[in-house]
């Protein structure tokens, strides 16, 4: 498999912070991971066949082998996020924080909602 360069300069730019594009990519890697694993699983299920006895239990199904020959010729999740990362498809937020006030201010706080 031959290795794929990434230009390393567009992490540099300015307003991007390379930790945030990291998490962001990889989060967006296990979002695509995961679509890839419900695809092949529901398409495996179609194909799978009960043995009717314990000596067809070892053979391969030419059907299932097609469709996991079909899956790993994919391109990686990794690689995918990274290409969403620098076509700047990827859109993130941060979570907002829940202000969280001492007990004493917490405690006035709801004297004067009363």
């Amino acid at each position: 498999m031959p290795i794929k360069p990434i230009n390393l300069e567009f992490f540099n730019e300015p307003g991007r912070n390379v930790h945030e594009s990291i998490v962001a990519a990889s989060k967006r890697a296990r979002q695509i991971n995961e679509d890839i694993k419900i695809a092949f699983n529901q398409r495996i299920e179609m194909l799978t066949v009960k043995p009717e006895s314990e000596t067809e239990e070892n053979d391969v199904n030419p059907d299932q082998l097609k469709v996991s020959l079909e899956f790993e010729k994919r391109p990686k999740p990794t690689d995918v996020a990274l290409q969403e990362l620098m076509s700047d498809s990827i859109e993130w937020q941060y979570k907002e924080k829940e202000e969280v006030l001492p007990a004493k201010e917490a405690e006035e706080a709801e004297e004067e909602e009363e």
